[in-house]
This record gives structure tokens, C-alpha cells and sequence, in this order.
């Protein structure tokens, strides 16, 4: 054991990791260190000049940096820099030697409060310019230290909480939200079906588009959302199947348009155009004018809470369409069977959804989803607000649309208490709302309010207008049960005076003569909502779900009514059913009441087909109507971005048999999907488009479809880096450039964009594969990463025909970063090495412990060598 010594030490793992080297007498040593292992301290040691054996030249070369645990080169190295475990920041941090052969961060007390230190706390800090560098902060903040995780390329730091700014858990200080890059964007879906009817000759042709465009200069935000429809029914006599004439008509609709921009001293988003108010107080509205109003989004996760589950059951292969505030935001095909559709984004933050299923045989069934936010609570000392002047945009052609101000302030106060009102003001109709909150601990919230309404109402007898005035209470519950593993998502009720009008029954009265106001409801009486969950022994026994609500009005018979139960279970390895069952009834009606009861069964075949369940779905109408369709259904390739369903069923009652074939493939450039149905009198081809296209200083890039309000999206910018995969999305990978956009980014939050170095192509490298963004609402951020395009290279360096020496540092001229460490043959692992250059090569600070060596690669491969991923190449140095 006489390799063995203490003068000179470096760590058994850290020579470990001087790679890119051939292992022969390296791998010797390697040997006699772990026999020696067991026996020696953990800080086993042994003679550096036993490296120099068999090196002719005898040239020392200077180690010392890996001498101690954890010990790198000195110099810029691009971290994550963690503040107490919580990530704060990604960047090329100075790392210097430190006394005990540790590296230290050369850091800033002006970087240390962007990290959340309170520096007027540490007098050791006070005296220091808040740009002055400091590479040891324990001399500074008692009980503090630093650790750079090499392997991980992370910079942990640690100090006493007592120094640290109190923060919410997650919170982000605003100075990290990031506006993101001017850009214009353009977000698209388009679905189209054209059908063919047997036994008239008939064809229906049915075309819907939604486009979200906008564009972003610094912190503003402009947008605009707009939908074009196309229907053409044409019977094959000249009448449609209900005996009228053909009809062909197009319909574009420019729902809303406006520009947003942050308030973060206030927490809040000024927006200027087309909107709608806040639904916390009173019933949203939309309107044209200018608003200011607190976003919860800006709060981090521990501090704040919704878009409503619309659930229904289809007949056949079905088109869905849900509309709000008259207006179309939703539009989708669904095959046979109960279906659920979580991913809605309203155009307003209330306002019932009028949900329609139009079966394949053109009959139609609609019902109302309710759609209204939780009991209002807020933490103590939070203030929620919103202040809002502007036209008022009526849904009706040709409605009034008079000039409409509201305010509405919620604030928190002690004792799980919350307060809140508002006013409504106009020139036929004011009103004030004035309501508490209490949280009841372990039985829930609970909030009620009431609210005083004053309408002017047009009259068409003699006498002109007449004058209302009513109240409106409203009781509001939510609570999740852990001891019955329940969860009551929203309970409310709500019960009117006959005077009493909200401002949008009040507007759209006056719209109306009064003997022709049988088009619209009256005025509402009462409404009741619950929506229930429950879990059956912990999941064991499976889960219910109850949505329901019951609404009457003033003047007019009966209830309308929806409901929908379900039971969902497992069985076995995963195979899973769902029984569920929906009731609709609706006021002043002679028909039936609605009713529908579905089973879906699905079947996993991981172990024959992977990615694939058989499923069947049962429907009846409890009228004697039934369906039953089994099917294929899954998804392929790589990274499971094809998905398929194939599908037979059968009805009774003339239904006859049916079929369907559909495909949805997402891709780097969008996403497409395209599907056949038939039944016995009617086919169909069904067919669709999504995606969104930004053009931003570096040209035009195309990528998968943006969430429907543009939240925000980051911008991957890895030049030259084409195809690679982008983590825990399906099917988004960088274009030919090294472009994609990363789509659903949640604003103010810290988010990780990482790249899987495994999809890399052979000539492109990383410097690193994960950085992380804080975008703001509505910003394209850019998610920059360093690429290394060119060579892989096994370089051997020589000097006066001897290895250069083990250690030695070598760098490719005209890029610093690119580096690498010698092997004891004089062997180097470099990338992104260019075709012709040359590098310089140190073993110490003296000027003839240097060399710098050239290369061509374009001459070496031109005579038909070398070929491979990697090039080898041996080199004199001098």
C-alpha cells in the first residue's frame, strides 16, 4: 500500500469522475483502492505522483482542485439556486476556491434579498454595498452555509429562518414574474362533419371554427376571440327532413375583444374592452368598457379557488355544443354512452351553460348546467376587488345596452369571518348587496347575503313604465367530510321576491313588449343546487356523484329541473364500469321528461395490446329505447400521441346497427383528428384541427394548441437542436429550427421546462436540459437553453510524441464552456465541436505548461474515415 499517502490527497469518487479516458493503469488503481477500502477512513487518500508513472514527459500537473470532497474547477457554472430547499432562481453563478478545497459561491447581498433574506436584520450586512461580491456567507449570517450539489448542478443555501422574509408557501416575489418576449399569437380549433342520408339523398354540412389571436408588447395584452359556423342542409328534393326549403347559412361571431395588462402592487389585472364582471357578488354580466380587479392567480397555491363538469349521456355518435350568454364556447363529437367534458373554459365566471346533444338522427336534447363560484371566503386581511364602468352587451339583437357601473369589495376578517356587498347602477336599475361568511370549521362555510333591487320595466299599456323593486336571498354551503371521505362541492339556494329582477332579466324584459315576453323567462322565484361526491370505503367500494338543481319563475308552471347520479368501481386488474343515470324537466312543457340511464364497462388489454381497452356502453331512455356498443379503444406510438376508437353497436326501435372510426394524432406542428360514423339511414365523416401558430424576432413557430384563455405558454429556444422531446407532454418536441411552444403554463408560478436529452440527435448537446420560468398572464416566455451543435470528439493530444498530462484542462478555442478533462493517454471527450479549429490545453498556471493543438475534420472525413457518432482524432500539441 505504499501508493498511499497524506501529502497530497484527493478523493476516491472524485477521481472517479475525471471521465473521458482509456482505463488501464487508472483502472489498476481503481482495484487497489477498493481492497483497501474496508480498512482506510473515508477520507482515504493516496500519491498524486503516482499518476505520473510511465509519463516520459515528467511534466507535474496540478490536481489539487479535486483534493478534497466534492472538489471541481474553479470558474461560471449555471445552477438552480435553492433558498432553504425552495427553488428561487437558474443562473451562471462564479464558484472560487475555498479554504478547505471546497468551491464557493461568489454571491451578492443584493441577490441574497431577491432570495428572500431581510438584509436590515444581519448587521454584519449592513455596512456592505448590496452589490459587493461575498463568497462565504457564514462569516456574515450566523448558522448559514452553502453546498453546490455538482452532480446536480444545484447551489443550496441555507439560513436561519428568523433571517428570511415571512412568505406564503409557493409564493413568488413579483421581481421574478416574467412579461415574456413581444409576440403575436394566433390559438385555432376547428371541427367539421359532413353527413349523407340513405333514403332521401340527403347531405348536411356542419363547419365550426374558434379563433383566440392577441399580441403582447411588455406587460400588455391584447386579445380578441371570435367563432365562425357554417350549416348547409340540403334534403335532395329541395326540402330539408322537416319539409322546409334547403338552408345554407354562415354566422361569424367576434365574442370578445380587449387588452389586459398586471397590477402586481395591487394584485390585480386592469382590462379595457369586452368582458364581463366578477360573479362573486352579484349574477356576471358582459360588458364593453374598462375594469379593474384583483387576481387570485397572483396569490401562490396556499392561498387561494372554477369550471364547471358538464356531464350528459349520448344515444349515438353525438355533437355537443354548449353555449353561454347566448354565445357558442364548446363544441365537441362524443360517441354512444355517458361522457364528461372537464376542460370548458367559460367566456364569464357565472351564467347558466345551455348544454345540446344532437344524436345522429338530427333530434335534440337540452338542458342547463348551473355554473356559479364557491361560498365567498377569504383569509384574513385579504381584500378582493372590483370596479367596473361600461356598456352593458346585450345577448339580444338589437337589446338595450345601456352604460352600467358595479363595485364589489370581499374582505377577510378574524375569526374566519368574511364580509362583502356591492352596487350595481344604471339609468331603469340599481341595486346593493350587502352578505357575511363564516367559516364553521369542521362543518364547512357557509355565506348568505341579500340583495335590493330597484327596475324600471317598460309597460305596453297605456301609462308607459312601471316601477319594481324586490329582494333576492342567497344561502351558500361547501365542505369536504373526511370522516365520510364526502365532498360537497357547492350547496346553494336562492329565493326572489316577485319584484325583484337581476340586471340581466331587467334588460331583458325591456327588450320585449309585454304580450310577446313569452320568448324569454320570467323573472326567477327560486333556485336550488347541490353537487355531491362520495368515496365508499375509502374507494374500496367505489365512489358516487350527485349534481342536480331545480329552479322555478315568477308566472310561469312547474320546475325546471336537471339532474344527473353516477356510480363508478373497479373490479379485478383495473377493469372498471360507471352507471349513471339523468333526469330533465323543463317549465310550461307538454313533453315527457327527459330521462337516460347508461353502463360503461372498460376492460384493460395491457397484457396482449399495450395502451388498449375494450370497452361497451349501454344506453336507455326508460322509455324502451336502448343502444349497446362494444369497442377498441387506446393509444400508440412512442409517446402515446395517437390515440384510436373503433366501435360497433345496435339499437332497438329502428336504430339498427351502427359503427365508428375515429383518430387523434398530437404532433410537434398541432393536433388532428379525423372519424366515420354510420348507421342505417346516415353516414358521416368527422374532422379536426388544432393548434396555434406565434410569430416572436426569431421567425413564426407552430406547436400544439394553447389553453383557451392564452394563459400563458413558453417559447423552447434550443438552436439547432431539431425533434427533441419536450417532458410530460404528449407529442411536443422542438421543430426544425429547435423551436416549440410548451402550452399551459401556469402564471406567477414557478414552472420546470425540461428537454429529454435521450431524444438528442448525435451531433447536438445540452449545457443543460432543465430551466425553469415564472411567466405572468398571458406572456410567452422564453425557455432558453444552451446547445452545443457539431462533433463528438475522442481526441488524443499529443506533445513532442508523449501524452499530454493526466488533468490537463482543454478548451475549444472561441467557446470558454466547452471543455474537458485529459485522460491519462492524452486522451479528451469533447461536443459540439466545429469541423475545423483548435484547442488550448493548461496543466498549470506557468505559460510552458500550455499547448494548443489544431484540427480539420472536413479533410478527415473526406478521405472516408472516421464516419461514426463519435470522431477520433490524434493531434500534435505545441
Amino acid at each position: 500500500m505504499s501508493i498511499l499517502a497524506t501529502n497530497a490527497d484527493i478523493k476516491f469518487c472524485d477521481f472517479l469522475s475525471l471521465s473521458g479516458m482509456r482505463m488501464t493503469r487508472l483502472a489498476m488503481i481503481v482495484l487497489i483502492l477498493l481492497s483497501a477500502r474496508e480498512s482506510l477512513a473515508t477520507e482515504s487518500t493516496f500519491n498524486l505522483n503516482a499518476l505520473e508513472i510511465d509519463n516520459p514527459s515528467n511534466t507535474p500537473v496540478d490536481l489539487s482542485q479535486f483534493s478534497s470532497v466534492g472538489g471541481q474547477a474553479p470558474g461560471f457554472y449555471r445552477v438552480d439556486i435553492f433558498m432553504n430547499g425552495e427553488l428561487q432562481d437558474t443562473r451562471d453563478v462564479n464558484f472560487i476556491m475555498g479554504p478547505d478545497g471546497k468551491l464557493l459561491p461568489q454571491l451578492t447581498p443584493a441577490q441574497l434579498e431577491q432570495w428572500g433574506v431581510m438584509l436590515n436584520s444581519i448587521p454584519a450586512l449592513l455596512g456592505i454595498d448590496k452589490n459587493a461580491t461575498i463568497s462565504d456567507i457564514s462569516h456574515y449570517i450566523q448558522q448559514a452555509g452553502t453546498d453546490f450539489d455538482f452532480s446536480h448542478q444545484a447551489l443550496n443555501i441555507s439560513v436561519p429562518q428568523a433571517s428570511m422574509r415571512p412568505s406564503a408557501q409557493g409564493a413568488v416575489d413579483p421581481k421574478f414574474w416574467d412579461e415574456g418576449i413581444p409576440a403575436l399569437l394566433l390559438d385555432y380549433n376547428f371541427t367539421g362533419a359532413n353527413s349523407w342520408q340513405d333514403k332521401n339523398d340527403g347531405t348536411t354540412d356542419n363547419y365550426f371554427l374558434n379563433l383566440r389571436s392577441g399580441a403582447n408588447f411588455g406587460a400588455w395584452r391584447f386579445r380578441n376571440y371570435s367563432t365562425w359556423s357554417y350549416n348547409k342542409n340540403n334534403n335532395g328534393n329541395g326540402e330539408n327532413e322537416y319539409g322546409g326549403n334547403d338552408s345554407d347559412n354562415s354566422k361569424w361571431d367576434s365574442i370578445n375583444t380587449y387588452v389586459q395588462r398586471d397590477i402586481p402592487a395591487i394584485k390585480g389585472q386592469f382590462t379595457a374592452g369586452d368582458s364581463y364582471t366578477p360573479a362573486d357578488v352579484f349574477e356576471s354580466v358582459q360588458f364593453r368598457g374598462a375594469q379593474i380587479a384583483s387576481d387570485d392567480n397572483m396569490l401562490p397555491d396556499s392561498l387561494r379557488g372554477f369550471a364547471p363538469t358538464v356531464r350528459g349521456i349520448a344515444n349515438s355518435n353525438a355533437q355537443v355544443t354548449i353555449k353561454q350568454n347566448g354565445s357558442v364556447i364548446y363544441q365537441t363529437y362524443v360517441p354512444p354512452g355517458a361522457f364528461t367534458i372537464n376542460d370548458l373554459y367559460p367566456t364569464s365566471s357565472s351564467g347558466d351553460l345551455q348544454v345540446t346533444i344532437k344524436e345522429a338522427n338530427g333530434s335534440e336534447r337540452t338542458f342547463v348546467q348551473p355554473f356559479a363560484n364557491v361560498p365567498i371566503m377569504q383569509r384574513e386581511g385579504r381584500l378582493k376587488y372590483a370596479m367596473t364602468v361600461g356598456e352593458y352587451r346585450s345577448p339580444n339583437y338589437d337589446g338595450e345596452e345601456p352604460i352600467i357601473g358595479q363595485a364589489t369589495l370581499i374582505y377577510g376578517l378574524p375569526h374566519d369571518m368574511t364580509v362583502y356587498g356591492g352596487f350595481q347602477a344604471s339609468d331603469d336599475y340599481n341595486a346593493m348587496a350587502l352578505g357575511m361568511g363564516f367559516g364553521l370549521g369542521d362543518l364547512g362555510s357557509f355565506s348568505v347575503d341579500a340583495t335590493q333591487a330597484y327596475t324600471t320595466l317598460n309597460d305596453s299599456t297605456p301609462g308607459g313604465e312601471q316601477s319594481k323593486d324586490g329582494q333576492s336571498y342567497r344561502f351558500q354551503y361547501s365542505k369536504d367530510i373526511a370522516a365520510t371521505d364526502s365532498t360537497v362541492t357547492l350547496a346553494g339556494y336562492r329565493y326572489s321576491t316577485e319584484g325583484f329582477y337581476t340586471f340581466k332579466e331587467a334588460m331583458d324584459y325591456r327588450d320585449y313588449d309585454q304580450e310577446n315576453y313569452t320568448d324569454t323567462h320570467d323573472n326567477k322565484r327560486s333556485k336550488l343546487q347541490l353537487d355531491l361526491t362520495q368515496n365508499l370505503m375509502g374507494g374500496k367500494w367505489g365512489s358516487m356523484s350527485f349534481s342536480g338543481y331545480q329552479q322555478d319563475y315568477w308566472n310561469e308552471d312547474g320546475y325546471e329541473r336537471n339532474l344527473s347520479v353516477s356510480y363508478s368501481n373497479s373490479i379485478l386488474d383495473g377493469i372498471t364500469w360507471t352507471l349513471m343515470y339523468t333526469y330533465t324537466e323543463y317549465t310550461n312543457s307538454d313533453s315527457n321528461n327527459d330521462q337516460q340511464m347508461s353502463l360503461n364497462v372498460s376492460i384493460p388489454l395491457a397484457k396482449w395490446l399495450p395502451g388498449a381497452y375494450l370497452t361497451n356502453n349501454m344506453t336507455n331512455d326508460m322509455h324502451g329505447k336502448s343502444y349497446n356498443q362494444i369497442g377498441l379503444s387506446g393509444t400508440a406510438l412512442e409517446d402515446n400521441n395517437l390515440s384510436y376508437n373503433i366501435a360497433q353497436g345496435y339499437g332497438n326501435k329502428n336504430e339498427g346497427y351502427s359503427g365508428t372510426v375515429n383518430t387523434d394524432y398530437q404532433g410537434t406542428y398541432g393536433e388532428v383528428n379525423a372519424g366515420y360514423n354510420y348507421n342505417d339511414d346516415t353516414r358521416q365523416v368527422n374532422y379536426g384541427a388544432q393548434g396555434s401558430l406565434i410569430l416572436h424576432q426569431n421567425g413564426l413557430t407552430l406547436g400544439q394548441s394553447m389553453s383557451s384563455d392564452m394563459t400563458a405558454v413558453a417559447l423552447v429556444e434550443a438552436p439547432g437542436a431539431s425533434g427533441v422531446k419536450v417532458q410530460n407532454g404528449t407529442g411536443v418536441r422542438t421543430d426544425w429550427r429547435g423551436y416549440t411552444i410548451v402550452p399551459y403554463m401556469s402564471p406567477y408560478k414557478r414552472t420546470r421546462v425540461a428537454l429529454d436529452p435521450g431524444s438528442l440527435a448525435d451531433d447536438v448537446d445540452l449545457k443543460e436540459n432543465v430551466t425553469t420560468v415564472v411567466p405572468t398572464s398571458g406572456a410567452v416566455v422564453r425557455a432558453k437553453y444552451k446547445t452545443s451543435v457539431g462533433n463528438r470528439v475522442l481526441m488524443t493530444l499529443l506533445q513532442n510524441g508523449h501524452a499530454i498530462p493526466f488533468g490537463a484542462m482543454v478548451t475549444v478555442d472561441g467557446d470558454d464552456e466547452n471543455t474537458g478533462i485529459a485522460g491519462e493517454q492524452g486522451q479528451v471527450y469533447l461536443s459540439g465541436v466545429p469541423q475545423s479549429g483548435s484547442v488550448t490545453v493548461k496543466w498549470g498556471s506557468e505559460i510552458t505548461q500550455s499547448c494548443k493543438s489544431s484540427f480539420n475534420f472536413r479533410a478527415q472525413n473526406s478521405n472516408g474515415s472516421h464516419t461514426n457518432s463519435v470522431q477520433e482524432i490524434t493531434s500534435n500539441c505545441s
